[in-house]
């Protein structure tokens, strides 16, 4: 285990020092119990332990008293300077460990854990209760319980801050690995957190795990302006459908950090995956942003300052929002980016190679040129856009590729429109 996801600043070595033991030793029954100072980190704790071997049979009771030391779990944003832990439980001779309860107590803060088996991977194979009553980094109140009642789990509560958790899931792209049961969970919480401005109420539904995977579920939830959240997997001979739709964007797009000053939008998201591919489609519909890098340098490059000032500005506004990409392993290959505005309209495609490449390229095109394209096409651009023509450059044609911390690129003026592009545009005028 990385004791560093826990004690943050955790040596290579533990110290121990100052220790009392009482060790028994008969036949083949080893007893040690002992009480002294242990160091993990930057200051000394306080460890107390029972440590009894008798043939394949390894059984524990602990606590460690940390002081002035710092303890936290990501995944809940909780994180503490002074806590006790307690534990207690044993191994059997499949080297599976069974903790019998294990707590994480300070003032009216806990963490509470009873009847948890891992196997030899450190996976859960079964539990009976973990119990969450806590106020995060956040501040946001922590109150749920997660039960075995009979061959199903329930998971409900008061409050939950899903904001680290969410971000967890996003970054991992993992499901559920370290659970190793198959079962079905009842989900019911009053209140789910998705950052300091979003909340959901009434979040219920089912989720069902076999082989350390979500192949169903059906999740939803209302935001407080009577907007909603769904949330979908349905499996079928190997072939997963997941889909989430979300009358409130903002919350989900703004956690990916090249985007910043998103507002307004819904999303709707569908994937397909069988055989490790995945092919899926995003759709954001009216939405506006105020900064994004990449296009802010396309516009300045290709001289297009005034639609650059307003992106920086009050930002630009765009109707809908398209990506159609497949995902294999680390390589997330891009068929097709199309977005089109009021103010600019931008067709794109490439692959981005987890962690290492990013090699985009596309068209990017004003407004009036899209009018000044469109009107040119007899009677079709008439009915369109009428019979008045706008005045600018066609448009551009830009390349992004490099390392993710190191993106180079380059634009070039075009004369001419692509007929893919002038499909695609008309094929969303037509639409809306």
């Amino acid at each position: 285990l990385n004791l560093k996801n826990f004690f943050p600043n955790a040596k290579k070595d533990f110290y121990f020092s100052n220790h009392e033991l009482s060790i028994k030793y008969i036949k083949e029954d080893l007893l040690i119990n002992g009480k002294g100072d242990i160091l993990i980190q930057d200051k000394n704790d306080i460890l107390e332990y029972s440590i009894n071997k008798k043939k394949n049979t390894f059984r524990f009771k602990s606590s460690l008293k940390i002081e002035n030391n710092p303890i936290k779990i990501d995944i809940l944003n909780y994180k503490r300077d002074n806590s006790l832990i307690q534990f207690e439980g044993y191994t059997n001779k499949k080297d599976e460990i069974f903790i019998k309860l294990f707590s994480l107590k300070e003032k009216e803060n806990q963490i509470e854990i009873k009847k948890l088996l891992l196997n030899k991977k450190y996976e859960i194979v079964k539990l009976g209760s973990i119990s969450l009553d806590f106020i995060d980094e956040e501040n946001q109140k922590n109150q749920i319980k997660f039960n075995a009642v009979k061959n199903k789990y329930i998971l409900n509560g008061s409050s939950f801050n899903a904001n680290k958790f969410i971000d967890e899931l996003i970054s991992n792209n993992k499901n559920s690995i370290f659970f190793n049961i198959d079962t079905n969970i009842e989900v019911n919480i009053d209140k789910i957190n998705l950052d300091n401005e979003n909340d959901l109420s009434n979040f219920k539904g089912n989720i069902l795990l076999r082989n350390k995977e979500i192949i169903e579920a059906n999740l939803n939830g209302n935001f407080l302006d009577n907007k909603n959240l769904r949330f979908t997997i349905n499996t079928n001979n190997g072939n997963k459908i997941t889909t989430l739709y979300v009358d409130k964007a903002e919350p989900l797009v703004k956690r990916y950090k090249f985007i910043k000053g998103f507002e307004g939008g819904y999303l709707d998201f569908y994937s397909q995956k069988k055989n490790n591919l995945s092919k899926s489609t995003i759709k954001i519909y009216n939405f506006k942003l105020k900064e994004l890098p990449l296009l802010t340098k396309i516009l300045t490059l290709a001289s297009l300052q005034g639609i650059a000032d307003i992106l920086s500005g009050e930002g630009i506004r765009f109707d809908e929002f398209e990506m159609n990409f497949q995902n294999k392993n680390n390589l997330m290959t891009i068929d097709e980016i199309y977005s089109i505005g009021p103010a600019i309209s931008i067709l794109m495609d490439g692959y981005v190679e987890k962690n290492k490449l990013i090699s985009l390229r596309g068209t990017l095109v004003p407004a009036t040129t899209i009018n000044k394209a469109i009107g040119s096409i007899p009677v079709l651009g008439k009915i369109l856009v009428g019979t008045k023509t706008g005045e600018g450059v066609f448009g551009v044609s830009f390349k992004i590729k490099g390392p993710p911390k190191n993106l180079e690129t380059t634009v070039n003026p075009i004369k001419t429109l692509t007929p893919r592009f002038i499909t695609r545009t008309l094929e969303k005028i037509k639409k809306n």
